[in-house]
């Protein structure tokens, strides 16, 4: 199953010019099976996504991207929206206790990365820096193809999940139309719910595509 992972809709992300309608309507065009909706800090209410499901016949699951001390995470599972900005430990309980999995979204936009037009010498970093970062202390894995990235930042985000043993998923990060399904998972088994999402999250029964040049 060709599923794109994050995803932002209107008005829930105030940065999005992307309805969930104009939405499901293009990931069908494209051929995907199903979309998350990861609005900033905002959980999806789950009458309406079961909604959008039985109106259109097609899969839309909830998820929700935080605004950590440490960086943005994409959550799924959680039952309740954070209050604020979050410590990645606080959220890490939050996510524990609802049985859901939390992913570093997008880990090094904008970071001095060797290779990129903008690095800065001496302020570089380094892999085994990246490793040691306190975010990845917390999260099961992170994004290692995500379509507001570079290639750069992506190839780096893959060395590092590689070298800690997380997972690395893929999602467009898009905000509008055009942008869905740049990067997507590709899950091994049908998935009809947020909890056999994370299931699978969990299993690590997937793999990470470019599919939207």
């Amino acid at each position: 199953m060709l599923i794109d992972l994050h995803i932002h809709t209107k008005p829930a992300s105030p940065c999005s010019a992307l309805d969930p309608l104009e939405l499901i309507q293009e990931a069908k065009r494209l051929g995907l099976d199903g979309v998350c909706l990861t609005d900033h800090d905002k959980l999806w209410d789950l009458q309406e996504l079961q909604r959008l499901r039985q109106e259109h016949q097609f899969l839309v699951l909830g998820g929700i991207e935080v605004t950590s001390m440490e960086g943005d995470i994409l959550v799924f599972g959680l039952r309740e929206e954070p209050k604020g900005i979050i410590s990645p430990e606080k959220l890490r309980k939050m996510v524990d206790d609802s049985g859901g999995i939390m992913l570093a979204s997008h880990p090094f936009r904008g970071a001095f990365i060797a290779g990129k037009e903008f690095s800065i010498p001496g302020l570089t970093l380094t892999i085994e820096e990246a490793c040691k970062e306190q975010i990845f202390r917390y999260v099961d894995g992170m994004e290692v193809l995500n379509g507001e990235n570079s290639d750069i930042e992506n190839d780096f985000a893959l060395e590092v999940c590689e070298r800690l043993n997380l997972r690395g998923v893929g999602g467009s990060d898009a905000h509008t139309a055009s942008e869905v399904g740049r990067c997507v998972t590709i899950f091994e088994r049908e998935i009809r719910s947020e909890e056999e999402l994370v299931r699978e999250l969990k299993a690590g029964c997937f793999r990470v595509e470019k599919f939207r040049c």
